[in-house]
């Protein structure tokens, strides 16, 4: 392919597909571009009502905790024995910011005020309206939303204070208040949200302003919070707010009484979310535009300069797809087509070194060596899962399914391997052939099930008997075994032999315990110095020739072959 026409088959159809893509997908995000901001809003409401919760959830614990810490303050009850305002005010009015809180009240034991930390800054009235007041006064710590002449809407717990002899001596309430125009504007920022505190029909702190002024204050006309205050429940949904669109969550506060007499509103105004979220949405697909504008034109040099490392390229590729992984990849240029080159370079160098070492794998495997497997970890993604995919099928291909041993073929091939070394070693080689006694017998007493424990039991007694790594067993079909033994003498064969005879004779698997049998078996031995004209053929001829003649002399025996000279 020339650079005419790969730029006129490649770059032009290219170009118009993206130019078709973008206009496509300008036009769907114009049609969703409401649906993206209801989306976006109802998640950020979702977060702020789980973190209004949380917030009221936080202010009752700091209250909690200061009215208990403070209760306990030896000074405080010191202080309070003494009926000391002074002292108290003192006390207290840093513990205001160290707790995190907005004010404490402090109380006689019947209910007077002794001291407190907010205005009015006069003392002597009763607070046993206050239902935590009254459970504090009865040696219960509560805490309660509250509403109040003063601090209107707070929440607040009580907690009972004891003289050393234990005397209830007085109370102390500590609060979070939220009819503040300073707590609206704290939740408005943490929410990034307008915030409006209701008490019955009244807005008593608000974040939202009209004509310029503050609502605070104002009595609202029949709406949601009048119903959410009555209903005690929360509301999720649109509302109209002095003619402005707001996605609101309305959340009712229950006092001791379980009544609510307040409500909290946090309000979403729509037209700024939604302006400032189509604004930023518009702003995206023109710099996605202007994007693929310069995207076109950078793209169309870009192909015009490196054509011919991309048909080099090409050329490669087609290489290594027709089976070619030795191929190298010679592409000379550092920019994004020498990268791609060298990326194809490195699938073709990962895919060489699978396939050889996976060969490697399959070969030892042939050769019988079933323990040696790739180090799959050298790769990875599909890699790796391919490679450990052709292990286990390999692993199925050299191994007996029953007893797990390797199989006949694979014995074959290690057979072939060990005939080789011992002729060019000059080295003996032994063989031993077995065969489990009268198992036909023992299917028909035990049944094939247990005739298949009893062959797992066998395959598995011969390969613990096996000490040197080079010896090698496996199944030779049926009930019958073979261990291969390479530099071993007919003196050490027919060792191991007697050695996995008795190992057999005493292994646990079931038999006539009336008559006092036992699984046994019967081994046939033969050792050669394989000779140029040997052949393997004979060399096994021998051992099955010595096994017939340890079934037909009583079983339960080792025989090896009569030409076989013991060293």
């Amino acid at each position: 392919m020339n650079k005419k026409s790969f730029k006129f088959k490649i770059v032009i159809p290219t170009v118009v597909v993206l130019i078709v893509l973008v206009v496509i997908i300008n036009i769907f995000l114009s049609l969703r571009l409401s649906n993206i901001g209801n989306f976006l809003i109802n998640e950020k409401l979702f977060a702020v009502t789980n973190g209004l919760n949380f917030y009221f959830d936080e202010s009752e614990g700091k209250s909690n905790v200061a009215a208990l810490t403070m209760a306990r303050n030896p000074d405080v009850i010191t202080a309070i024995g003494k009926r000391d305002t002074e002292e108290l005010i003192r006390l207290f009015t840093p513990a205001c910011g160290l707790y995190l809180i907005d004010y404490f009240t402090i109380a006689d034991n019947e209910g007077i005020v002794l001291a407190r930390t907010h205005e009015p800054e006069s003392f002597g009235d009763s607070v046993l309206a206050q239902q935590n007041i009254q459970d504090a006064l009865e040696g219960k710590v509560s805490t309660y939303f509250e509403p109040g002449t003063v601090v209107k809407v707070s929440v607040r717990t009580g907690a009972p204070v004891y003289d050393t002899d234990g005397t209830l001596i007085g109370v102390v309430s500590a609060g979070v208040r939220f009819d503040s125009e300073s707590k609206v504007e704290e939740l408005k920022t943490l929410f990034d949200s307008e915030v409006t505190i209701y008490l019955g029909d009244t807005r008593v702190a608000t974040t939202i302003f009209r004509n310029g002024y503050s609502i605070a204050g104002t009595t609202l006309d029949p709406g949601i919070a009048e119903i959410v205050i009555e209903n005690k429940n929360e509301y999720l949904g649109d509302v109209d707010i002095l003619g402005g669109k707001y996605k609101t969550f309305y959340k009712p506060l229950l006092n001791s009484q379980n009544d609510a007499f307040a409500a909290v509103l946090i309000a979403i105004p729509l037209a700024k979310f939604q302006a400032e979220t189509n604004s930023s949405i518009r702003d995206g697909i023109i710099l996605g535009l202007a994007g693929l504008v310069i995207s076109i034109l950078l793209l169309y040099f870009m192909i015009s300069s490196i054509s011919q490392p991309i048909t080099k390229l090409s050329s490669d590729m087609r290489h290594i797809a027709n089976g070619n992984l030795s191929i190298y990849v010679n592409v000379k240029s550092d920019d994004e087509v020498g990268n791609l080159g060298k990326s194809l370079q490195k699938v073709a160098d990962t895919l060489y070194k699978l396939l050889a070492d996976i060969n490697e794998t399959i070969d030892e495997h042939e050769k019988g060596n079933i323990d040696y497997f790739l180090n799959t970890e050298e790769f990875l993604g599909d890699y790796k899962t391919l490679a450990q995919n052709i292990i286990e099928l390999a692993t199925v291909g050299v191994r007996d399914q029953l007893t797990g041993i390797p199989n006949r073929r694979t014995f074959d091939n290690r057979m072939e391997m060990e005939w080789s070394r011992a002729k060019r070693d000059d080295s003996s080689l032994s063989i031993l052939l077995l065969d489990v006694d009268k198992f036909k017998n023992y299917n028909d007493t035990f049944g094939h099930q247990q005739g298949d424990v009893a062959l797992q039991t066998v395959a598995k007694t011969i390969t613990q008997s096996l000490k040197r790594p080079a010896d090698f067993s496996a199944r030779w079909g049926g009930e019958e075994f073979v261990v291969l033994l390479p530099s071993t003498n007919s003196k050490g064969a027919a060792h191991i032999a007697e050695h996995i005879r008795a190992e057999i004779e005493k292994a646990t698997i079931p038999c006539d315990d009336a008559k006092g049998a036992k699984v046994t078996i019967s081994i046939g031995a033969s050792t050669q110095i394989p000779a140029l004209n040997s052949k393997i053929d004979d060399f096994i001829s021998a051992a099955d020739a010595a096994l017939y003649r340890a079934k037909e002399t009583g079983r339960n025996k080792v025989v090896l072959n009569e030409a076989d000279i013991v060293e």
